[in-house]
C-alpha cells in the first residue's frame, strides 16, 4: 500500500479510535476523583501566599528584565489561581458549579500551576522558569495538593471529557459567575452582538469601512456610552464590571464596536475625576448620550509607550493656546468631535511636570475632508485589524485650543490626569480580549464540528478538540481575573496591578486562541474569506495598546517590589 494512503488509513483509523474515547469519556473520571482535586485545591490559598511572597522578595543581584518579567508573569498566574479558587468555591456555593465548571476549572489550575513550576510562556519565544526567576523551586513543588492538581488537572481524560461535554451540549463556555443583573445585561448584548454586529463585522473588516453611524447610534441609546458615567449626568451609573461584560460581548462580534466604547470611557473618566464643574456638566451628558464623540490624541511618531517624553507643544496665545506637533495612531480620529490632547505647556519641564490635558473640540470629518479644522491634517494608516473607526496620523500646525480647554483648568497636570484613567482602560481592554478569543473559540468550534475528514468531524480528533477546550479553560481563567479587577476598581482602590494582570493574561489567551482556530480551519482559515483570518488580525492589537505586555509586566514587577 503507498505510503500517502497508509498515513490516510491510520488518521481514519485513529479518527474512530478518538471518536469511541470521546464518546466513554465521562467514564475516565469518577466523581470521586474530582472530589480529591477539589479538596487539594482547598488546600492552595496559603501555598499560592507563600509563592506571591516568595516572587515579591529581593531581586538576585544580576537580575535583569527577564527576570523581573517573568515574576510578574509568575504573579500573574498565582493570582489567576486565588481566583479560580474563589469561583470554584463561590460557584458551589451557589449551586452553579456544574460539570464543565468544574472540569475547566481543574484543567486550568493543573495546567497553570505546572506551568509554574516547570515552564511558563511569556511569549511564543520565551518560556520562564524558577531559575530565571532567582528560584531553585517555587514555595509549594512538593506539596501533595500541588503535586496531584499537576498529575491530574490537565489530563488527557478529562480534556476527552470536556470535548464530548461540548459537542454533546453545543456549549463552549462554563456559567461565568455572574449575578442576575450582570446576567441580564450579558444576555442582552449578547443577542445585540448576534443580531446587529457578528452579521455584518466581516463586511466592515474587509472593506476598511468606518461602522455605521446608525450602529453607534443604536449603542448610544442602549447606554453603552454611559454605562459608568453617573446618573446625575446623563449615564446609566453602573460599575466596572458592567463594562467588562458590554465590552466583551461587543467585542465578541466584531472587536470594533466593542472598543466605541474605549474612547469615551478615557474622556468620561478623565472629566469626571479631574474637570472643573462647568466641563463636567457640558461634556459628560452628551458624551454618554453618543452626541458627541471623542477620541484619545496622546502617542507621537517617535513617543510611545514614554508618554512623559512628549514633544507636542501648546503654545500660549492670547484666547488660549495653538497646537504645534504630531500625533499617531488616533483611532476614530476623524469622525470624533472632542478631542483629549495631551500636549507639553511648559517646554522648561522635559518630564510629565510640562505636560497638560486639553479637552479640544474639532469639527467632525467626512470621507471627502477628513480634518477639515484650521490648523490641523491628517492621514490615515493602513492596518491588519481593528478596523471599523480607522487610525491617523495628525499633524498640528497652529490648531487653537481656547483657555477653558484645558482639563480642570490647571496645567502642568495632563500625565498624571491621564495615568489614573489607565486602571479602567486596561481592564476594558482584557475584556475586549476575552470576547475575541471566545469569538475565535465559536469559530474554531463550529468549523470542526462541521468540517469533515477521513469520514469523520475534525472535532473528533484529540489535538482538535483539545485546542478548544484549552481555549475554554483560559478564557474561563482570564474573565475571572478581569473581573477581580473591575470589582477591585469598583470599590474605589487602587488596581493598576490588577488591571495589568487582566490585560496581560487576557491579551496572550486571545493571541492564542484565535491562532489556534486559525488551526483547526487549516488552509481555510488562511483564506480572506473566512472570519478567523480577521480575528487573527483583531488579536494581535491586544498585546500591544493600551500597554504593551512588556510594559505591563515592568508594572507588575515594580509593585511586586514595594
Amino acid at each position: 500500500m503507498p505510503a500517502a494512503l497508509c498515513g490516510a488509513a491510520w488518521l481514519a483509523n485513529a479518527a474512530k479510535s478518538d471518536t469511541l474515547t470521546a464518546m466513554s469519556a465521562a467514564e475516565d473520571i469518577n466523581t470521586g476523583e474530582n472530589d480529591a482535586l477539589l479538596l487539594h485545591m482547598a488546600a492552595l490559598p496559603p501555598i499560592l501566599e507563600d509563592m506571591r511572597a516568595a516572587l515579591a522578595s529581593p531581586l538576585p543581584p544580576e537580575a535583569a528584565q527577564f527576570c523581573t518579567h517573568g515574576r510578574a508573569w509568575a504573579a500573574t498566574y498565582v493570582a489567576t489561581l486565588q481566583q479560580m479558587v474563589l469561583y470554584a468555591e463561590t460557584m458551589q456555593a451557589r449551586g452553579r458549579f456544574g460539570a464543565m465548571e468544574e472540569d475547566l476549572t481543574l484543567l486550568i489550575v493543573g495546567e497553570y500551576l505546572t506551568q509554574l513550576h516547570y515552564g511558563l510562556p511569556m511569549s511564543q519565544g520565551e518560556t520562564v522558569r524558577p531559575a530565571d526567576m532567582g528560584f531553585d523551586h517555587l514555595p509549594g513543588h512538593n506539596h501533595e495538593a500541588v503535586k496531584a492538581l499537576m498529575r491530574h488537572g490537565n489530563h488527557a481524560s478529562r480534556r476527552r471529557k470536556l470535548a464530548a461535554l461540548m459537542a454533546e451540549t453545543g456549549i463552549t463556555e462554563a456559567d461565568a459567575g455572574l449575578d442576575e443583573t450582570h446576567q441580564m445585561i450579558r444576555d442582552q448584548f449578547r443577542r445585540f452582538a448576534d443580531e446587529k454586529v457578528a452579521p455584518f463585522a466581516h463586511d466592515w473588516h474587509l472593506n476598511d469601512t468606518l461602522i455605521p453611524l446608525p450602529l453607534i447610534e443604536e449603542l448610544a441609546e442602549l447606554g453603552v456610552f454611559g454605562l459608568t458615567i453617573p446618573e446625575n449626568y446623563g449615564g446609566l451609573g453602573l460599575g466596572k464590571q458592567a463594562m467588562c461584560v458590554v465590552s466583551e460581548e461587543l467585542s465578541r462580534g466584531y472587536i470594533g464596536v466593542g472598543s466605541l466604547g474605549t474612547r469615551t470611557d478615557i474622556a468620561g473618566e478623565l472629566i469626571l475625576q479631574n474637570g472643573t464643574q462647568a466641563q463636567k456638566q457640558k461634556y459628560l451628558p452628551i458624551i454618554a448620550d453618543g452626541s458627541l464623540l471623542p477620541t484619545a490624541v496622546f502617542t507621537e511618531p517617535n513617543t510611545g509607550s514614554d508618554l512623559a517624553s512628549l514633544a507636542t507643544r501648546a503654545e500660549k496665545t492670547d484666547s488660549g493656546y495653538k497646537i504645534i506637533g504630531a500625533k499617531t495612531w488616533i483611532t476614530h480620529g476623524a469622525r470624533a468631535d472632542m478631542m483629549t490632547l495631551l500636549a507639553r505647556t511648559d517646554p522648561e519641564n522635559k518630564g510629565h511636570g510640562g505636560l497638560t490635558m486639553f479637552l479640544a473640540e474639532k469639527p467632525r470629518g467626512t470621507e471627502a475632508e477628513p480634518f477639515p479644522a484650521k490648523g490641523m491634517q491628517g492621514g490615515e494608516i493602513g492596518v491588519l485589524g481593528y478596523r471599523g473607526m480607522k487610525e491617523y496620523d495628525i499633524g498640528f500646525d497652529g490648531f487653537a485650543v481656547p483657555e477653558e480647554a484645558v482639563l480642570g483648568g490647571e496645567t502642568g497636570k495632563g500625565f498624571k490626569q491621564l495615568m489614573h484613567t489607565f486602571e479602567s482602560a486596561r481592564i476594558q481592554t482584557a475584556a475586549r480580549a476575552i470576547g475575541v478569543a471566545q469569538n475565535a473559540l465559536e469559530l474554531g468550534f463550529a468549523y470542526a464540528s462541521e468540517r469533515r475528514q477521513f469520514g469523520t468531524a475534525i472535532y473528533d480528533f484529540e489535538r482538535v478538540a483539545g485546542k478548544l477546550v484549552m481555549m475554554a479553560a483560559e478564557i474561563l481563567a482570564a474573565r475571572q481575573l478581569a473581573y477581580l479587577a473591575a470589582r477591585t476598581k469598583d470599590a474605589d482602590q487602587r488596581c493598576d496591578v490588577e488591571a495589568g494582570m487582566a490585560k496581560l493574561l487576557a491579551a496572550r489567551v486571545a493571541w492564542a486562541a484565535a491562532d489556534n482556530a486559525l488551526q483547526v480551519h487549516g488552509g481555510n482559515g488562511f483564506a480572506m474569506e473566512y472570519p478567523i483570518s480577521r480575528v487573527l488580525c483583531d488579536a494581535r492589537i491586544l498585546n500591544i495598546f493600551e500597554g504593551a505586555a512588556e510594559i505591563q509586566a515592568d508594572i507588575i514587577a515594580r509593585h511586586l517590589a514595594q
